[in-house]
């Protein structure tokens, strides 16, 4: 009987440590989601949002990969223009974005009218489509991109 309180106690004594350890591990990763500014999303780069992002370097191909993916069907793509990039703040961060504008075809194969998307880059990288550029987007001077038009499956 003494002996098999003695093991259940060494097992309560070896789960409580196993949990103490977990926890302690888990306070400096929690630290790392934290964000500096109170607030926002959690951000894995050193970029606060205030420093010169890096001019996208080859935006029409990293563009035109995307969105092979992007629409759900990428071939027959009509009145496809782009703009050059541009600095603006999005989110408090400063960003470049590349303003799209074109009309794919629907699921029925009937074309939509133009829509007009924002796409983020970070890093010189593509990050994300903004669904509704307005702003980021207003007074952008576009240019035919024919590559777009020009895609296939």
């Amino acid at each position: 009987m003494r002996r098999l309180r003695g093991l259940r106690e060494q097992r309560r004594l070896r789960i409580s440590s196993q949990l103490a350890a977990i926890l302690l591990l888990s306070l400096p990763l929690a630290g790392c989601l934290t964000s500096d500014d109170g607030g926002g999303p959690t951000t894995f780069t050193d970029d606060r949002g205030v420093a010169n992002q890096p001019l996208p370097d080859r935006y029409r191909d990293q563009i035109l990969a995307f969105m092979r993916t992007y629409l759900n069907n990428p071939v027959g793509v009509r009145e496809a223009v782009i703009a050059e990039p541009a600095q603006r703040t999005i989110g408090g961060r400063l960003r470049y974005v590349v303003c799209l504008r074109y009309s794919a075809k629907d699921t029925d194969g009937n074309y939509r009218p133009a829509r007009e998307r924002g796409v983020l880059f970070v890093d010189g990288r593509l990050d994300r489509i903004l669904d509704n550029p307005a702003e980021p987007c207003a007074g952008a001077s576009y240019a035919a991109f024919p590559e777009l038009e020009k895609m296939s499956r």
